[in-house]
């Protein structure tokens, strides 16, 4: 046998055995899984609260713009935990890179801020 194909060969297993799974266990699901409907568990909410407006209303831009703050903060984050673990290894050049990071990225907090962005009406 080819030697690429040894090494591919457990990992060619194991993708078909996750695409089985992924394929059979939602229809066993389907066909297994209890089935009682009732006239509540047909409206819009299992709660049986009645739907009031569309259900395709847009979301003010704020919703948004908090979002992809929040996704900047958590990537700051997980930058800064890899850094301090390894700060001694980097040395000087590490400080000084992760300081030019760190000021472009308060320099864009500062300017979030100043433009109202974390203001919540």
């Amino acid at each position: 046998m080819n030697p690429i194909l040894n090494d591919y060969l457990p990992l060619a297993v194991l993708l078909g055995i996750a695409l089985f799974l992924a394929v059979l266990v939602p229809i066993l699901s389907l066909n297994l899984g209890p089935k009682r409907p009732s006239s509540r568990k047909q409206l819009p909410y299992e709660s049986g609260m009645i739907a009031i407006g569309e259900a395709q209303r847009r979301l003010p831009v704020k919703f948004y713009r908090i979002a992809v703050l929040f996704i900047l903060f958590d990537v700051d984050i997980i930058l800064l935990v890899p850094w301090a673990v390894t700060f001694r290894k980097l040395g000087v050049y590490g400080l000084v890179a992760m300081l030019i990071f760190m000021v472009v990225f308060i320099l864009g907090d500062a300017w979030v801020w100043k433009k109202g962005v974390l203001e919540w009406e």
